[in-house]
């Protein structure tokens, strides 16, 4: 591990250091090497870099909705590829919550996610992508690995 030494102005330290505390990080170095994730990932996934991504596809919808279970459930079975698990919750009488884990070509799987997102009656869609590596893997699947 190496370490860095970074000089920033007093306002700013006593803001990162505010911040740190509210997200719960048990020192300054953890807290930046997540920003600093963050953001390489971000730089992945806007510059094209990163060909592979896995990520949570969360959205809440009325189940009364019409057709639309309907049309959620054939979506990610037509999607079937990018699509891993599905966590459905029921929050009240005509409410659910859905939490779709996406994994695969970056391109396909963001592209699902916003369609999803775009489908008429869905609320509250967003969707978290992360760049990941791939290997050639072994006994017939890939591993994919988070660049850092």
């Amino acid at each position: 591990m190496r370490r860095l030494t970074i000089s920033i102005d007093d306002a700013l330290a006593q803001t990162f250091d505010k911040l740190t505390v509210e997200k719960g990080y048990e020192n300054r170095s953890e807290a930046f090497r997540d920003l600093l994730r963050n953001e390489l990932d971000r730089k992945r996934l806007q510059g094209g870099e990163s060909k592979f991504c896995v990520g949570v596809l969360s959205y809440v919808f009325n189940h009364h909705e019409r057709d639309l279970s309907r049309r959620l459930t054939a979506k990610q079975h037509e999607h079937h590829d990018v699509t891993v698990a599905t966590l459905h919750a029921h929050l009240d009488h005509d409410n659910c919550v859905e939490s779709v884990i996406l994994r695969g070509p970056t391109a396909a799987v963001v592209e699902f996610a916003q369609s999803v997102i775009a489908e008429k009656g869905v609320r509250h869609g967003e969707f978290r992508p992360i760049p990941v590596d791939v290997d050639g893997g072994h006994r017939g699947h890939q591993h994919v690995r988070p660049y850092t």
